[in-house]
C-alpha cells in the first residue's frame, strides 16, 4: 500500500495576511484559493456550520501549505505558544540565502524572531499566527548523507 505526501495544514487568523507572509518572506507561490460548501467541510474537519472556510493553497517546489481561514466559526484566539517537546508537530523547517536577511525580513511582514534561539547555523522564528519556523542555510539538505 503506497502513500504520497498531499500538504500541510494551517489554520491562520487573516488569509491574505499569512499569504503575503509565506510569499514575501519564505518565497512561496500562490496555487489556488477554495472556498469549498459548509456542508462538507464541517463533516470532514467536525466543525459546527456556518464554517465559512477559505483555504489558500501556496507551493514551493512539491511542498504545499495549506492556509486555512474560517469567517463562520472564526478561529480560537489568540494561539498559545508552542514548545518543543509538546506532542504533535512543532515547526516548519526552510532553508534560505541569509538567515538573519530573511529573519529581519520576517518582522516586517508581522512575524518575530526568537532570538535566544539564534545558535548561527540556525534561527527559530515565528509567523504572524505564531507558527514555529526553523531558518537553516541554503546549504544544509546538501550537506545531509543519502
Amino acid at each position: 500500500m503506497g502513500a504520497v505526501f498531499n500538504h500541510v495544514g494551517h489554520c491562520v487568523a487573516d488569509v491574505d495576511r499569512a499569504r503575503r507572509f509565506y510569499e514575501e518572506v519564505l518565497g512561496l507561490e500562490f496555487w489556488r484559493d477554495l472556498e469549498p460548501p459548509d456542508e462538507m467541510t464541517t463533516q470532514l474537519l467536525d466543525l459546527p456550520e456556518p464554517a465559512g472556510l477559505r483555504a489558500v493553497y501556496m507551493r514551493q517546489g512539491e511542498f504545499v501549505l495549506e492556509l486555512l481561514g474560517f469567517r463562520g466559526v472564526g478561529t480560537t484566539a489568540p494561539p498559545r505558544p508552542r514548545v518543543m517537546n509538546e506532542v504533535g508537530l512543532t515547526h516548519i523547517s526552510v532553508s534560505v540565502d541569509d538567515i538573519d536577511a530573511t529573519a529581519a525580513k520576517a518582522v516586517e511582514h508581522g512575524g518575530s524572531i526568537l532570538e535566544q534561539t539564534h545558535v548561527g547555523l540556525a534561527v527559530m522564528i515565528r509567523d504572524p499566527d505564531g507558527q514555529l519556523i526553523e531558518l537553516l542555510p541554503m546549504g544544509y539538505r546538501a550537506s545531509l548523507p543519502d
